[in-house]
Order: C-alpha cells, then sequence, then structure tokens
C-alpha cells in the first residue's frame, strides 16, 4: 500500500541539497517512489498531514553501545573511567539478558529520536541483533574482541569465534549487517587485528573500533613503536575502506593523509569526546581531505544521550570555537553529518541518507508546533540549534511507521522498560552506587 506524507518542509539531503518548501513525498513497500511540490500531489493510499513540519532523512549514529545502556548515569566524573568503573562493573554483570533488554531500551530511545541507522559495537552482539530485528531498525552490529577478559569471553582470543558465529548467523539479513569490531588499537595486540582483518576480508563485512582516543594510547604507541596508532594500523595492514575508525581525537597531518589515501571513514563522537575531557577532533582538517565523516553518540554511559540532535547542537559550539570561526559549518552542513554523509561513512549511501526515487523510505518528520520551534526560518539552523528528540514526531524504516505522534508503534515502551528494571535487579547498589567495584577505590 502506497503512503505519502503532504505539506511538509522537505529537505533531502540529496547532492544538489534539492528542498520543497511545500511537499510531499510517496512510499511503497520499502522505497520512495515520488517527492515533489505539492502542486504534482496526486492522493493515492493512505495520506499523512506533516502540518508544515520539517521532513528529513532518518539520522545515522555511526558509532555507540547500545548494550551498555544499563549503567548510565554511574561514575561520569571519575577519572579513567573505563579502565576503573565500566570494564569491572561489565565483567561483574553484564550477560544476555542484560544486553538483550538493555538494546530493546537504547533502541526505542534512538527510534523516539528520529535515528533509523545504528552502528554498534558491544558483547553478546547476537542479542543487540534480536532487539534491533525486534524493533525493525537498520543497524551495522559488531561483535567487540579485546585481548583481554570480557564478560562474553572469559578467555582473551575466543571472542573471535563467537563473532564468526554471530557474522554468518546474520550475513543475509535484510536490515542488519554484522561486521567484526576489535576494541581499540591499545586493547587489541597486532596479531589480534590482524586476525579482525581477515575474518573482515573473508566474510566481506566492515570492521570498526576505537582508534586515536585515549592519551595513553597514543603515549603507548609513541614509546613501543614510533608511530601513532593510524600509522601503526596502516603499517600492520588494517587501514582501508572498510574500517569505521570511532572517534579519531588525536591525529597528525600523516594521520589525515593516511586515513584519506585508504579511504576510512571516521565516527566522530563529540559528546563523549568532549564529556570525558579528551578533546575535539580535528574535524575540519578531515573534511577539508576528503575524508568521509558521520557523527556517533557513543555509549549511554559515555555521551548518556543517544540522539543526533544533542551531537548537532554540540557540534556546533565544539567545532566554532575551536577554530575561533562562528561561520565555520553552516547548518546544512551539520544535518549532512547526521544523514547522507554518514551513510557514506557505513557504505550505506545506496540505501538511505537522503531522500531520493529509488531509495530506502528511512525518514523523519520533525513537528514545528512546539514552542522551541517557531519560527523556523531556515529548516537546518531549526534542526541544529532549536530542535530537540522531543520534536520527533514520525519515524519510518524501510517504508514501515516506527513512531507516529511521538508514540512508538508496534512496541509498548513501558513495557521493554519494565523488562529493562527487571533485569537489572541483579545490579548490586554498594557497586553501582558506591563504587565498590572501582579498581583502585
Amino acid at each position: 500500500m502506497k503512503k505519502s506524507i503532504i505539506n511538509a518542509r522537505i529537505i533531502t539531503m540529496d547532492e544538489k541539497m534539492t528542498e520543497y518548501k511545500k511537499g510531499f513525498l510517496t512510499i511503497e513497500d520499502d522505497k520512495i517512489i515520488k517527492l515533489g511540490d505539492m502542486g504534482s500531489f496526486q492522493e493515492e493510499g493512505e495520506t499523512i498531514e506533516g502540518k508544515n513540519g520539517i521532513l528529513m532523512p532518518g539520522m545515522i549514529n555511526t558509532h555507540t553501545h547500545l548494550g551498555m545502556l544499563p549503567f548510565r548515569s554511574l561514575g561520569d566524573d571519575v577519572k579513567d573511567r573505563l579502565r576503573r568503573f565500566l570494564f569491572p562493573l561489565e565483567n561483574k554483570y553484564m550477560n544476555e539478558k542484560l544486553v538483550y533488554r538493555g538494546a530493546r531500551y537504547a533502541l526505542c530511545e534512538m527510534l523516539l529520536a528520529g535515528v533509523t541507522t545504528v552502528l554498534d559495537m558491544y558483547y553478546f552482539e547476537k542479542e543487540t541483533a534480536k532487539a534491533a530485528d525486534d524493533m525493525h531498525i537498520r543497524a551495522i552490529l559488531g561483535e567487540t574482541v579485546a585481548d583481554l577478559k570480557t564478560c562474553d569471553c572469559r578467555e582473551p582470543g575466543k571472542g573471535f569465534f563467537y563473532a564468526e558465529e554471530f557474522i554468518k548467523e546474520w550475513k543475509n539479513h535484510k536490515l542488519i549487517t554484522p561486521c567484526i569490531a576489535p576494541h581499540a588499537t591499545n586493547t587489541n595486540g597486532e596479531e589480534s587485528l590482524k586476525r579482525a582483518k581477515k575474518i573482515s576480508e573473508t566474510y566481506q563485512v566492515p570492521i570498526t573500533m576505537h582508534v586515536a582516543e585515549m592519551d595513553y594510547e597514543m603515549q603507548y604507541f609513541k614509546e613501543a613503536y614510533s608511530m601513532s596508532p593510524i600509522e601503526f594500523l596502516n603499517f600492520i595492514g588494517c587501514l582501508d575502506t572498510s574500517l569505521i575508525a570511532a572517534h579519531c581525537i588525536y591525529l597528525s597531518e600523516n594521520d589525515i593523509a593516511l586515513l584519506k589515501k585508504q579511504k576510512v571513514g571516521v565516527a566522530h563522537c563529540i559528546g563523549s569526546n568532549t564529556k570525558s575531557a579528551k578533546g575535539v577532533a580535528d574535524v575540519k582538517a578531515m573534511l577539508d581531505a576528503g575524508i568521509r565523516v558521520g557523527l556517533g553518540t557513543d555509549g549511554p554511559t559515555s555521551g548518556n544521550t543517544l540522539d543526533l540532535l544533542t551531537q548537532f547542537k554540540l557540534f556546533a559550539n565544539f567545532q566554532k570555537l575551536k577554530n575561533q570561526d562562528r561561520s565555520i559549518f553552516p547548518a546544512h552542513e551539520i544535518v549532512a553529518l547526521g544523514t547522507i554523509q554518514g551513510a557514506k561513512v557505513l557504505h550505506l549511501d545506496k540505501q538511505t541518507g537522503s531522500l531520493e526515487v529509488g531509495k530506502q523510505a528511512d525518514l523523519v518528520l520533525v513537528e514545528t508546533d512546539s514552542v522551541n520551534m517557531f519560527p523556523a526560518f531556515n529548516p537546518y539552523s531549526a534542526l541544529v540549534y532549536s530542535a530537540n528528540a522531543g520534536n520527533v514526531d514520525t519515524v519510518f524504516v524501510a517504508g514501515r511507521c516506527l513512531v507516529r505522534h511521538k508514540e512508538l508503534v508496534g512496541a509498548d515502551l513501558k513495557s521493554i522498560r519494565n523488562d529493562l528494571v527487571e533485569a537489572m535487579e541483579e545490579m548490586s547498589e554498594s557497586d553501582i552506587v558506591n563504587g565498590s567495584v572501582f579498581v583502585g577505590a
């Protein structure tokens, strides 16, 4: 059945940045089949009134850890939080049930905020895939492997067997693309990274990891190899277009040249990077070099929120401040980072990221009736500087309506939250609140 959204301000994010001030868009099955000005609209099938809202492509979150949601708001102001708090907490409490229920709840948050595609890397990723399948979201999902004991693999290296099983199981899913996710350049040794690269090549799936994120990571590679992490990855043959590198905060000119040469995509996580006081990545230099860059929220315990509208504002403010230039990164460029550019990072731009005939019907209607959204002379500025997740009214993924009038369609948020609360009851209050799980506390 055909469905049309009418009387909306459409920003397509196509190559010409085509806009329709009062337009319509028609979906049939999972694809966009028509869009244009209302003057050319011919009614057929179901009609959805856009009420002058902003119709845009679904937003694309290029880096997160969905299953980590049960630990949100814990240890937010702790130094060296990853090693002293999160790793011990995960090893003590994280399990299949907690990942599945945490990921389901996290996906609810993202859909309600207009995120239609996500790249996730975490443990027990089969459970995240089940959650993504339940919620009908588009996803690239990677089992995290590391040269250390993890919650789903007590023996270092065994995670690769789980990862291969996961890839085989989900390889041909319509909306879910499995990938391999070595944790980071400083938590995976050379052989581990090469093994991950081999799996990526064997199954023709992406590879993603944290790169050039930590100050101690940079120091280690300088002392051990007289290289940067980027240079090291290139040296061992792990730097190419299949890699989606998260963070990339600390980059030299040579690093940027290598990322460009090897056609690596970068997931920029401004919220978590600045919250943790790590730094502001030089996105301008990356984009000037022609590197593909998208936006990510990082995990819900790192950046806390899972919506890209928050990232839009943070990106604008920090990049303008870093470059001491108010005019840098006009709003339409920032919206592009969260849509079509993110799709390019994930190699999904033939399917999604812009509103074009023949592409998948992944789209978001942002209402402009709320007090914070009037007036909205410039739709891009309204999205970057005025909007919040609560302004997302309607969301489609692959032609399926998943959010309507700010409520989930076909999923009960209260029930999903109650299930998560039940799974979290096994967590000890003394560990999670009083901090007894801290290493070196």
